[in-house]
């Protein structure tokens, strides 16, 4: 099973100097031409008339349960890349078309007892973040990134520890070496007193090994989605990079941690934060190629990470599984499906099929 996960971009600037990178470089949606852009779907049929959308669903797996529930998981964006969360079952609507209908009909979503269900039950969300704590940090900002990494724990972990959702903490200096703060876990609290244990004697190397730091932690999140992606589960993962300098070790080339970047599995989104005035925004930019905030000083760092928060959480939260009993019975064969949904003036939908073998009347 595949995912195709993309990322919003969205640059504003408040009291801080924000810059967005390629956003969502790792997906490309729009017509399903390139690819599968809309995952395991496709456009929907023109006789349907529903026109140009402003919503892309892209499905990452479907699958039937007797004796009738058809089961879609799919994320939801907008044309500019930004995901779309918090979407009710009620703003969907179900069409299904067998080999006897010219076109599709409607399916009544009360009817078919249509609901947004958990989607922890076959999703796994990986977060990662690596952290600087070179010599300038520990020495100058140690007290406010302990804080504002803390908030971030905070705001993208769940208030109900699942084990769908986990969170590694990773730090480094100029060893080369991603050193462990904390394993992959679903505590929030044991990420949380990790953080609180960071003092300014960490670190033996002053020196800054970003690029190195890059590249190993787009490994271990290509190893997290892998073993996230199995017995029929999904796997998603972030990496979420904070420096506020630039590579000082020059062990690694500036090419070699972009190139690991750009070619990593498209189910990873790549954050980063920036401190202070040293920091090369333009790689920074690169290196967080879904979305990279900086902060001028110390005292805004809270608010870049409460901002890459909430895009990791959006992120997460986007991505649906939207089940409904299916009047099709056994002996139809292979239905076409599509899919619409609507978030205000906005709609979007997608097309697929599934076959009703088996498929009685009742539905759990």
């Amino acid at each position: 099973m595949k995912l195709y996960m993309k990322m919003a971009a969205i640059c504003f600037s408040m009291a801080l100097f924000v810059s967005c990178g390629n956003a969502d470089d790792d997906v490309e949606f729009g017509v399903n031409g390139n690819g599968g852009d809309l995952g395991l779907g496709e456009p929907v049929d023109d006789c349907l008339n529903l026109g140009d959308g402003e919503l892309v669903l892209s499905i990452q797996d479907q699958y039937t349960t007797l004796p009738g529930k058809v089961s879609i998981f799919f994320k939801v964006s907008d044309t500019d890349g930004d995901p779309v969360p918090g979407l009710k079952a009620s703003q969907f609507t179900i069409y299904e078309q067998g080999r006897n209908d010219e076109c599709f009909n409607t399916i009544s979503t009360s009817e078919s007892f249509a609901r947004i269900s958990p989607n922890s039950q076959i999703f796994n969300n990986n977060t990662i973040l690596v952290l600087d704590l070179s010599n300038s940090v520990l020495s100058s900002s140690m007290e406010e990134l302990k804080s504002a990494s803390t908030s971030f724990v905070n705001n993208v972990m769940p208030e109900v520890d699942t084990q769908s959702f986990k969170m590694a903490i990773y730090w480094f200096d100029g060893e080369d070496k991603l050193h462990v703060l904390k394993e992959l876990t679903h505590i929030k609290q044991d990420l949380v007193s990790s953080i609180q244990g960071i003092t300014a004697d960490i670190s033996n190397d002053p020196s800054t090994d970003l690029y190195g730091a890059v590249i190993k932690a787009t490994d271990k999140a290509e190893k997290l989605l892998a073993e996230s992606t199995t017995n029929d589960r999904i796997g998603a993962a972030s990496v979420v990079i904070f420096t506020d300098g630039t590579d000082q070790a020059s062990r690694y080339t500036q090419s070699a941690a972009l190139k690991k970047v750009d070619n990593a599995n498209k189910n990873i989104a790549f954050f980063s934060i920036g401190l202070g005035a040293e920091i090369d925004a333009d790689i920074l930019g690169k290196i967080g190629k879904t979305f990279s905030v900086y902060a001028g000083n110390k005292e805004q760092l809270e608010t870049t990470f409460n901002d890459i928060s909430f895009r990791v959480s959006e992120q997460a939260n986007s991505f649906y599984l939207f089940e409904y009993c299916s009047p099709k019975r056994d002996g139809s064969g292979e239905n076409n499906l599509a899919i619409q949904v609507k978030e205000g003036n906005r709609q979007g939908a997608v097309q697929t099929k599934f076959n009703a073998k088996g498929f009685t009347g009742g539905c759990e």
